[in-house]
Parts: structure tokens; C-alpha cells; sequence
């Protein structure tokens, strides 16, 4: 029970950051740096970080379990991700990135893993769903219909939810995850950076180049890397999934003071619909009664 507790709370701690990494990524769209700079940075920034971490788990970095997390979980997520902050508001991927991983991470681990949502977490997957359909709704009736931006959110989001399922299929320690991927990432990408991709850096204000540093590469690669990675070993990958469905209504909430980006009502409900599925009132309901019914058999 202490453990599960402990999990808990690593998940509420990776939603803030996640909350706030929606809000970073999408100044960084609105800045002269690209997607191609903000990648390198996270990526740059983590591994001079981990280098202590790098040389002990030397001999495990380059196995192809390490490298398919690395490719799903580090370079597809965040190439796909930034490119779409570049495209979309903040208030889209608040629902098209955390909002949809539950939905995701459900699909994948039931085509891997051969595991089944119960009935809880299907009412939990209608409610997302329905949430995602009132999000297209809202911009079909705005004349603004799914955007390359949206579909960059969407497939970020698959990214990370096959990353979530191959994590706890293979039950890689946290550590060795989190350096693993930021470390393959960075040798996979960094010299393609520097030898053909576009630059900003040398124009880009310090601050800006400082606060992506810290918190793409700090805050969001290791920090909550590990409280994510340490969550689903504990909780699974499907709950913890449902989990981060909670991000998208602090994210809307942040944006609208930081970033002047107000939702819509369709998104509103679209945001309420996903809150819901992610809370799930039905399911602690359904274990107090539970309990209670134990505790009278019991006495």
C-alpha cells in the first residue's frame, strides 16, 4: 500500500511537469527556436546531466530493446511533439496529447500485451472518446478542421503510449531507462543537428535558450522520466495512462494566463469529458463500496 501511495504520488508530480512542459514547448514555438533547436537541447542538456549515469550502465545502452524505447519514448515523441507546438495551441495539445494517451495506451497494450480493459476502464475510454469528438467538433464548427499541428499531437501521443507499454512489458529499471533513452537519443540525433539541420541558437535570447535547457532537459527527460518510469512499474501502464489524462485541465487552465490562448466551449466540454474518464468516480466508488461490504462480512 505504501508503495502504490508513493506511485501516486509520482504520477501527481510528472502531471505538473507535464502541465508545464505544455506551456515551455509552446512559448518555444512562438520563439525564433525551431523544433529542430528545442530537441537538441533536451537532448544535449540530459546527457551532460547523466554522464555519471551514462558510464555505469555502459553495456546495457545499446541493446535494441534500449534503442526502440529511445526511438518511441525520446526522438519520435519529442521530434513529433515540438513540430506541433510550432503548429497548434496549447489548448489543442491539452487534449490531443495527455488527453488521448489513455485511449492509446489502452489499444496498444491490448494489440501487445493481449490485456483487456475492464469494465471501468471502458466507461473511462468512451468518456475520452467522446471528449475527442467534441475537440473536432469545436473546430469543424470554427471552420478550423484538423490541422497538420493536431495530427502531429496525435501521433506524438501513439508515440508515447507504445513507449508507456514496452516499459512495463520489459520492466527496464528507471534509471537505466531514463539514461538509456536520453543518451541513445542524443548520439542518434546530435550529429545529424549539427551536420544538416537549420540552427537558431546564435539568435535566440539567452533566457529563452536557458529555459528550455532546464526544463526540456532537466525537469522533463529526468526527473519526470523517472517518476513516470517508477509509476507504471508499480501501477501498470494503463492506469498510469489514465493518470496523465489530468494534465490537459491544468494545462488549459495555465494557458489562458500565460499564454493568452483561451479554449472554446467545445473544448471546455471536451476538456470536462476527459478530467472525468481520468478520475473515474465510478471506479473508487465501485472499491468503498467494496470495502465497506468487507468490513461487514468481517464483523
Amino acid at each position: 500500500m505504501e508503495a502504490r501511495r508513493k506511485a501516486y504520488l509520482q504520477v501527481a508530480l510528472t502531471i505538473l511537469i507535464w502541465s508545464g512542459f505544455i506551456m515551455v514547448s509552446r512559448l518555444a514555438g512562438r520563439s525564433v527556436l525551431s523544433f529542430w533547436d528545442v530537441t537538441a537541447l533536451r537532448f544535449g542538456t540530459a546527457t551532460c546531466l547523466l554522464l555519471p549515469a551514462i558510464w555505469s550502465w555502459r553495456h546495457t545502452l545499446w541493446q535494441w530493446r534500449m534503442l526502440a524505447l529511445a526511438l518511441t519514448g525520446g526522438l519520435g515523441y519529442s521530434l513529433l511533439v515540438y513540430a506541433a507546438f510550432a503548429r497548434a495551441p496549447a489548448t489543442h495539445a491539452a487534449v490531443l496529447l495527455p488527453g488521448m494517451m489513455p485511449f492509446l495506451t489502452t489499444l496498444v497494450a491490448f494489440l501487445l500485451l493481449a490485456e483487456r480493459p475492464d469494465r471501468h476502464r471502458r466507461i473511462s475510454l468512451v468518456l475520452a472518446a467522446l471528449g475527442l469528438a467534441c475537440m473536432i467538433y469545436s473546430l469543424w464548427r470554427a471552420g478550423t478542421p484538423l490541422a497538420a499541428g493536431d495530427l502531429l499531437y496525435l501521433s506524438a501521443s501513439l508515440s508515447w503510449s507504445i513507449y508507456t507499454v514496452l516499459l512495463r512489458r520489459w520492466q527496464i529499471p528507471p534509471w537505466q531507462a531514463t539514461t538509456g533513452v536520453a543518451c541513445l537519443s542524443a548520439a542518434i540525433y546530435l550529429p545529424i543537428y549539427v551536420l544538416f539541420l537549420p540552427h537558431h541558437l546564435h539568435v535566440a535570447a539567452w533566457s529563452a535558450i536557458l529555459l528550455q535547457a532546464g526544463y526540456q532537459g532537466c525537469l522533463v527527460v529526468i526527473v519526470a522520466m523517472i517518476l513516470y518510469t517508477r509509476a507504471v512499474s508499480i501501477l501498470g501502464a494503463v492506469r498510469v495512462g489514465m493518470c496523465m489524462a489530468l494534465v490537459p485541465g491544468l494545462a488549459a487552465l495555465l494557458a489562458v494566463p500565460l499564454l493568452g490562448e483561451r479554449p472554446s466551449g467545445g473544448q471546455l466540454l471536451a476538456l470536462a469529458l476527459i478530467i472525468i474518464s481520468a478520475l473515474q468516480p465510478w471506479t473508487w466508488m465501485g472499491s468503498r463500496s467494496r470495502i465497506a461490504s468487507a468490513d461487514t462480512e468481517a464483523a
